[in-house]
């Protein structure tokens, strides 16, 4: 069973992005990860995904799934 998953990443311009995985197109972007973290967060508990953050060097620090 494969779940719906937002991800907060690193942008090319030194901001965070926040976009469903599969995507080639971000849904939302902050100054930092911690606004991006918060917003995702608020956004996958309402409609039921999950999330996936992401450190600035591409590696998976922390899942979370709703």
């Amino acid at each position: 069973m494969t779940k719906k998953l937002q991800q907060v990443f690193p942008n090319l311009r030194g901001g965070w992005s926040v976009k469903l995985y599969g995507s080639t197109r971000a849904i939302k972007t902050f100054k930092t990860q911690a606004e991006a973290v918060v917003w995702a967060r608020a956004k996958s508990k309402k409609n039921g995904l999950g999330l996936s953050v992401h450190g600035r060097d591409g590696s998976v620090r922390s899942r979370h799934y709703m």
